[in-house]
């Protein structure tokens, strides 16, 4: 979800909407020139990071297709390929994250992602071939999330959804700013009275807010491993609804916290604009959404994960391989969560 003044309608969109949100106070504050390598256009109006992202996926998808065919060595050398533009990919996301969202998690994650991407490459040219059920895994992703995020019709469909729906839920809470056209270019800006509410901000729906990234991470995981249909049908349709209601609790506790300044307390401001270089009246978007939010969603995913486990323990295959690369040790998580992969065969 991004924030602005009440008032205004100014553009904070950047190359690639992977943020949960962006920010757009001062016209006047200058962005570091780095991070406009983000946005810097190289063919048609194809971002660095759009072509970046879409690169890594594709490639993803070409080692999946060389996987099924049987040859794994090329596969191999191909999805390490992926993997290093992937996380360059994150890199170039990481001024954003750190200096349009101000996000230190978003922006530690992205900064540490081309390192542990790099480590996945050079493993898997070393000949672990238990990364690629990792490898398609994220292609997968890839393939649910960037049509959706490049496709206009689909993105606004999703996002004016997102926005409405996220409007329904202000009203069951006594609120009903009304909805108009954001700056973003969709209807999608909640329209608060900016001389009734505390700060004087609003805010609208981005594609971050619609949850389809979380999403395709579960559909991405779900769909790689082998199990029987049913099993990963339900497993599927449990982490959507659970991730749509939790994402609309998300939109609503921001949308309002925002402008009527839950987070304006005098000690919070001061340590956002003293130490965190925060605007004002900023503060209650940024508490809510940076952190509140966002570790509020770390926890969800835990708890959506495990909850899947129970549904399709074959998703501690990848799992065991995202700890391999963090720790460098091999873990069985069947016997940690005391869960069966074998119950039953493959679909």
């Amino acid at each position: 979800m991004s924030s602005l003044p009440a008032a205004t309608g100014i553009s904070a969109a950047g190359a690639f909407d992977s943020s949960a949100g962006l920010e757009a106070a001062n016209p006047a504050t200058m962005t570091p020139a780095i991070t406009e390598l983000t946005r810097v256009t190289i063919i048609g109006s194809i971002a660095l990071v759009d072509l970046l992202a879409w690169a890594s996926i594709g490639i993803f998808v070409l080692a999946f297709v060389l996987q099924w065919r049987g040859a794994i060595d090329p596969a191999r050398h191909v999805a390490a390929t992926a993997w290093v533009l992937f996380g360059f990919f994150w890199l170039l996301m990481t001024p954003h994250y750190y200096y349009e969202i101000q996000s230190p998690l978003q922006s530690i994650l992205a900064l540490v992602a081309l390192p542990l991407c790099a480590y996945t490459a050079y493993l898997l040219v070393g000949g672990r071939e238990s990364l690629l059920l990792l490898s398609k895994a994220v292609a997968i992703m890839g393939l649910i999330y960037l049509p959706a995020e490049t496709i206009p019709f689909v993105r606004t469909w999703l996002i004016e959804t997102t926005a409405a729906q996220t409007h329904y839920g202000m009203e069951l809470l006594g609120h009903s700013p009304g909805i108009v056209e954001g700056s973003n270019g969709y209807e999608s800006r909640f329209d608060f009275d900016s001389e009734e509410t505390v700060t004087g901000r609003t805010t609208y729906i981005v594609m971050a807010c619609t949850g389809l990234g979380s999403m395709a991470i579960f559909g991405g995981l779900i769909a790689a491993v082998k199990a029987p249909l049913k099993r990963k049908a339900v497993a599927f349709a449990i982490a959507i609804g659970v991730i749509w209601f939790l994402n609309l609790v998300r939109n609503v506790f921001i949308g309002l916290a925002s402008p009527w300044g839950w987070f304006q307390q005098e000690t919070i401001v001061h340590i956002m604009t003293t130490y965190l270089g925060a605007e004002a009246n900023r503060v209650s978007y940024l508490v809510a959404h940076n952190y509140i939010s966002q570790v509020g969603s770390v926890i969800a995913l835990l708890g959506i994960t495990y909850l899947l486990i129970k549904i399709l323990p074959e998703i501690l295959e990848p799992l065991e391989e995202v700890l391999f690369i963090l720790s460098g040790n091999e873990y069985d998580l069947e016997e940690a969560v005391n869960v069966d992969k074998t119950t039953d065969g493959g679909d």
